[in-house]
């Protein structure tokens, strides 16, 4: 009763009453273009653009769904217009002066990623799932799978997400979608074989320290002090065999110890950064600047964000500075 009264008041032009119905779902919507579009800056505008023509279509509402469902399909198809309309980015070069990086292990197929700031997920990923869900928010959020998105068709993406991360069944999505259940069916069945085809973050892997343990802190301590210091023996203990590292929009790709040790034997040695500590994909995450030779302002080196395994780091991803203001961080720093 009480969302019948919003839905009437909202339908009369009762912004306050419109926007009392649609923000329960705001964040989690928020969270749904970011998986569907890889950028935190595309899913605020997919986000808003959702709002506007929920706004507008409000009429329209018959209730044969609920209110969730239906702004989750207008969210579904404003993202997939937004990426059937969007032309491919290009990579851009690396951007940090005085460093030479060495010859990348290849060059990476998903450039145009963003992180998440883990202080927009409160109550994002605490949200009801259909039984159809295969996969737990916390992993549907990680960089990872994430990433791995990005490589599937838009259509796909879009069943793959509703199908196993919200567990919608096959008739909502074919509603969502305007499409038949076969079809439905068919884009999760090659959704999922795309994603088997991808290597697993997490198969095979120890879990995480949980966050802000005491493993977690202490791993946080080694890995800043190696990092700050130039270390790069001390960094290196810390990786796994098989690290890697990413660094989108820059393509370049390293994975193995050996090369990974020889670009942070580039990156780091002979030279003073402050990391400063945040959270992204739920996930650890600094913000890193690098001190300038003369001392004084300490200019941004983009955002790191590591995945764990145990006590080791299993994967870095370096983000450039454009996603520091998303979390809270400046460009700079001043000097000290």
């Amino acid at each position: 009763m009480v969302t019948t009264d919003l839905i009437s008041r909202a339908r009369a032009g009762d912004g306050e009453a419109f926007r009392e119905l649609t923000e329960p779902y705001r964040r989690e919507l928020q969270v749904h273009c970011y998986r569907m579009l890889g950028s935190f800056q595309d899913a605020e505008d997919a986000l808003q653009d959702t709002l506007l023509a929920a706004w507008q279509g409000l009429p329209g509402f018959e209730g044969r769904a609920s209110v969730r469902t239906w702004l989750y399909r207008i969210a579904t198809n404003r993202c997939l217009n937004a990426l059937r309309s969007t032309r491919r980015r290009p990579a851009k070069e690396w951007d940090i002066p005085d460093i030479e990086p060495p010859e990348p292990s290849r060059l990476g197929e998903v450039v145009w990623l963003e992180p998440y700031p883990d202080v927009l997920l409160e109550g994002a990923l605490d949200v009801p799932l259909g039984p159809e869900a295969r996969y737990e928010q916390t992993e549907a959020i990680s960089l990872a799978f994430v990433t791995a998105l990005q490589l599937l068709p838009a259509r796909q993406r879009a069943v793959l997400i509703l199908r196993e991360v919200l567990g919608y069944h096959a008739s909502e999505v074919a509603e969502m979608l305007d499409a038949t259940v076969d079809s439905v069916n068919n884009a999760l069945k090659r959704a999922r074989a795309t994603l088997q085809r991808q290597p697993s973050a997490g198969a095979d892997r120890e879990p995480p320290p949980a966050p802000e343990s005491p493993a977690e802190q202490a791993l946080v301590a080694k890995f800043v002090r190696a990092y700050e210091s130039g270390d790069v023996q001390a960094l290196v203990a810390l990786l796994t065999a098989d690290v890697s590292i990413s660094m989108p929009p820059v393509p370049l790709e390293y994975h193995g110890l050996d090369v990974v040790a020889r670009f942070y034997a580039s990156v780091i040695r002979h030279r003073a950064y402050d990391l400063v500590p945040t959270r992204a994909n739920g996930q650890l995450a600094f913000g890193v600047y690098l001190h300038s030779p003369g001392g004084g302002t300490r200019h941004g080196a983009g955002l790191l964000v590591l995945t764990l395994t145990g006590d080791r780091i299993c994967t870095l991803t370096r983000f450039d500075n454009d996603v520091l203001p998303s979390f809270g961080l400046p460009r700079s720093l001043s000097g000290r």
